[in-house]
């Protein structure tokens, strides 16, 4: 049995957080090298159609600019840099982007716009905080690939395909199975195997989803034998500094939140001025930037303590073939942007989207795009994902061999922008045979 990829948070629980600032590439049809070789032209000199696909992002959301827009960057870096090798057969890509302003009544519009009135071929990299339109796209059958899976769209219905995969029924009446969707223990099995934590602190707000989230994160540390902590602050006027003089009291290995980048933020400030030295302060992949060095610029010590994990290859990790074209691509096509771990998922999607296309040769339709992407063969977009798929099954896992992607961030010497550092070796053997644990999103 291949091993499964992490999830780095259940469906929905990235949303929670969001909220709160409220209130193997098996079969791939390219070389290796990516884009070294021009696509042919038709051998008659005639131009070829562009093929158009839409990206929907909640860009203007409630939750502040810059939050949703990481994999929309990535995507149209990818669909550039392949148009400037000869596009798809000789086909250009065209891209169409929409704001939906973290809406579900903007999403609905978005949808309504790319398949009614510009009548896309697919949709790419969808990172909608209320992906209201799902069930539209779902029922039109066009192809969604690689969208983040922030809320449990990717595991209802069918055509969507969430970029860390699914093995749920996906029937369209609800999600996962019967209404519960399962998560694994890796996370947490890691930093007791990896660094020897034996306890662990949850911080979150007293707002329901924070809440909801931080009680799933304690029963996971539970089902791992970790003693736990938990911490609740007033959303409205949170008291870290009691909070941090706490965790110094009571010595936690680990800190986790269900909070916000600005509430963490807070957090990290109070446990330096407190001098709380957890082993790690544990966060998220969409907290996977290079804005952690402007984000945390008054917790030094708490920012070189933080760690993340995801199911993709470190955006840092310039060792890589696959990262360093990512890299130049973003250079080139996104100039001034920090880069970010959800933009080279977005590069992910692209690339999935691509390969799915080129499988179908001349004759490119949705359904032949679709048997690519759903044929169960694990998909790693040349070593940046962890094995992804899609794979229905009758009855949900109780066990899962799942692997995770691990970086932690360090300050450079001598003022360097400092940067994420791969930890505990390649993602694809930093594997775990863990319970999976149902929820409700």
């Amino acid at each position: 049995m291949r091993a499964r990829r992490s999830r780095p948070r259940p469906a929905g629980a990235v949303a929670a957080a969001l909220l709160l600032a409220l209130t193997a590439a098996c079969g791939s049809r390219l070389p290796e090298s990516d884009f070294e070789h021009r696509a042919t032209a038709p051998a008659d000199g005639t131009a070829r159609a562009p093929v158009t696909v839409g990206i929907v992002t909640s860009a203007t959301s409630p939750v502040g600019g810059e939050t949703f827009t990481g994999p929309r960057d990535g995507a149209r870096a990818y669909f550039a840099e392949l148009n400037r090798k000869g596009g798809i057969g000789g086909r250009p890509v065209e891209v169409v982007t929409c704001d939906d302003g973290g809406s579900g009544v903007g999403n609905n519009e978005c949808v309504q716009k790319l398949l009614e009135e510009r009548k896309v071929f697919a949709l790419v990299a969808t990172t909608a905080l209320d992906y209201a339109g799902a069930p539209r796209v779902s029922e039109a059958g066009v192809p969604d690939i690689g969208g983040q899976p922030i809320g449990a769209a990717y595991d209802t219905y069918p055509h969507l395909y969430g970029i860390y995969g699914s093995q749920a029924p996906r029937d369209g009446k609800e999600p996962g199975w019967g209404g519960r969707l399962y998560g694994g223990t890796e996370v947490y099995r890691y930093f007791k195997r990896a660094q020897r934590a034996r306890s662990a602190a949850v911080v979150s707000y007293n707002q329901a989803s924070s809440a909801a989230y931080a009680r799933l994160v304690v029963r996971g540390l539970e089902t791992e034998g970790y003693d736990v902590i938990t911490e609740q602050v007033d959303f409205a006027l949170p008291n870290f500094p009691a909070v941090a003089a706490d965790l110094r009291d009571r010595g936690a290995d680990l800190v986790f939140d269900a909070m916000d980048t600005h509430g963490n933020a807070q957090l990290c400030e109070a446990m330096d001025a407190a001098g709380v030295k957890p082993t790690a302060k544990v966060t998220n992949v969409q907290n996977w930037s290079d804005t952690v060095a402007k984000d945390y610029k008054n917790a030094p010590g708490c920012r070189n303590s933080l760690w993340v994990t995801g199911s993709s290859r470190n955006y840092d990790d310039t060792g890589h073939p696959a990262v360093r074209r990512f890299r130049e691509a973003m250079a080139r096509h996104a100039k001034g942007k920090p880069l970010s771990q959800w933009q080279l998922e977005g590069w992910a999607a692209a690339m999935w989207f691509t390969d799915a296309a080129l499988s179908c040769g001349r004759d490119l339709t949705r359904a032949c795009v679709e048997r690519y992407v759903g044929r169960g063969r694990p998909y790693t977009a040349r070593g940046l994902l962890l094995p992804t798929s899609y794979t229905p099954r009758r009855t949900p896992p109780r066990t899962s061999r799942t692997c995770l992607s691990v970086a932690r961030w360090q300050d450079a010497a001598r003022g360097g922008k400092g940067g994420w550092v791969t930890r505990s070796g390649d993602m694809d053997t930093n594997c775990f045979t863990v319970p999976q644990l149902p929820y409700r999103p």
